[in-house]
């Protein structure tokens, strides 16, 4: 099954012109190619009010089966993409942010430093990734076959089979 997806970037640099989001456009070329339809996407400063009113855009109006986000999740004071993250998902998702915590720390010890988190909004899964290319990518190669199966899971009628294949 084909799901539509959002990416949302969340940079002060980025929203004025000052840096180059290459975050974003990454993530969309990564879910193109596993098929995801890439319907919406936007640039905001690291600003809580305008980054909950774009998820719940997405969510509630558009109706997108996957959210990603990619910046403001570091300890920068004003890296803030969390908390309004929290703000307006419904039920949390904390495994998928502790695989790619996981996976990170195999490749720098910096990993256990994001605060990304993730949720589910109605009929949405919301997905924080850190903000630079290297990371966001590494981050959701790390968790994008379960998250496929999470969204089968959450768009299907009824329970869903969670037994994996056998080998």
């Amino acid at each position: 099954m084909s799901y539509s997806a959002a990416v949302i970037t969340v940079s002060d640099k980025g929203y004025l012109g000052q840096r180059v989001d290459t975050s974003g456009p990454n993530l969309c070329a990564l879910l193109e190619e596993r098929g995801f339809l890439v319907c919406y996407t936007a640039l905001v400063p690291d600003d809580s009010e305008q980054i909950k009113r774009e998820l719940v855009k997405c969510a509630d109006d558009l109706g997108v089966a996957l959210v990603l986000t990619t910046g403001g999740t570091g300890f920068s004071p004003r890296d803030i993409t969390p908390e309004a993250t929290n703000a307006v998902i419904e039920r949390a998702t904390p495994g998928i942010p502790e695989v790619m915590r996981a996976e990170s720390m195999k490749i720098t010890s910096h990993g256990c430093l994001s605060r990304s988190v993730a949720g589910i909004r109605k009929r949405s899964l919301i997905v924080n990734l850190p903000g630079s290319k290297k990371a966001a990518q590494e981050n959701l190669l790390a968790v994008i076959e379960p998250i496929l199966h999470g969204l089968d899971m959450l768009h299907g009628e009824g329970s869903a089979d969670c037994a994996l294949p056998e080998k």
